[in-house]
């Protein structure tokens, strides 16, 4: 379904029941909102491996403003503020309450700046594969270390000044390291891709250089779990690392998967979806 939000019509899908029957009551599962990497990307890369979740919560798929199947809108809203408030309306037009937040890589961003600003919404958060400051040359290193000089060089020619002639260089070289495992090229043939809205956000210039959630993080004290991949070369572990410290006033928890890289869920899903389902349950028990 497409759901007017702050101007734009949001892509949204929405797995399982949020009440089920259980003898004379119904049980209200909690609803766990999935935000997707990229930017540029959408929601699909979560499918279908994201049902097995159905069980233990709602999952409420969204692809942001600019994204996949969602309405772009002017440009100049495409920041990680407005993204923050999609979120945050869209769970005020869907009704829903303490949400947890899942975001992955792009969507850990996107989570940050919604549990940054929003602190008191939220009911739990998950980032996976993500950073809270993005520093490029950790970003390089890890590139050349694992995937190797050429594709260092490329990461670097792309991150240092985002064009859509380095950005297919990249998709070639640098992406199908993002992987342990072998690239499933059925998922790159699902998702909608949308270069512009990465041109905007992605370079040191851009916000992607500029944001900075260290010092604000210190303000959660919801439950938190941080996850990892020890061949990630796009978001290395000691950023993970830095997570960790900055939510020294939540309850948080940080994990890193072995021989995963970027796509966690892709390269580890046993151990990557045992690590949700303990936290989620742990999270229904604490009701």
């Amino acid at each position: 379904m497409r759901i007017l939000v702050n101007g734009v019509r949001l892509f949204v899908d929405i797995e399982g029941a949020g009440l089920v029957a259980e003898g004379p009551v119904m049980r209200e599962k909690p609803t766990m909102i999935v935000l997707h990497g990229g930017p540029g990307a959408d929601h699909s890369i979560f499918k279908p491996a994201f049902s097995q979740l159905s069980d233990l919560a709602q999952i409420v798929y969204v692809d942001h403003r600019g994204n996949g199947r969602s309405e772009d809108g002017d440009p100049k809203h495409w920041t990680l503020d407005q993204w923050a408030d999609d979120i945050f309306a869209l769970c005020q037009t869907l009704g829903i309450k303490e949400p947890i937040i899942f975001g992955a890589s792009f969507g850990g961003f996107v989570a940050q700046a919604y549990a940054t600003k929003y602190p008191g919404h939220l009911r739990a958060l998950i980032l996976a594969a993500t950073t809270a400051h993005v520093d490029f040359e950790t970003i390089f290193a890890a590139f050349g270390r694992i995937a190797g000089h050429d594709a260092g060089q490329v990461a670097r020619a792309y991150w240092s000044d985002p064009t859509p002639e380095r950005r297919l260089a990249y998709f070639e070289n640098c992406l199908p390291h993002y992987s342990v495992a072998p690239p499933d090229p059925d998922m790159m043939q699902r998702m909608t891709v949308k270069n512009p809205v990465a041109m905007h956000f992605n370079g040191p210039d851009n916000e992607m250089g500029r944001f900075d959630f260290r010092a604000a993080l210190n303000r959660l004290t919801c439950p938190a779990l941080i996850l990892s991949g020890n061949r990630d070369p796009m978001m290395p572990v000691p950023f993970s690392d830095v997570l960790l410290t900055s939510l020294g006033n939540a309850r948080a928890t940080h994990h890193t998967l072995p021989d995963a890289g970027h796509l966690l869920e892709y390269d580890q899903p046993e151990v990557f979806f045992a690590h949700l389902r303990r936290f989620i349950s742990e999270e229904i028990a604490c009701d």
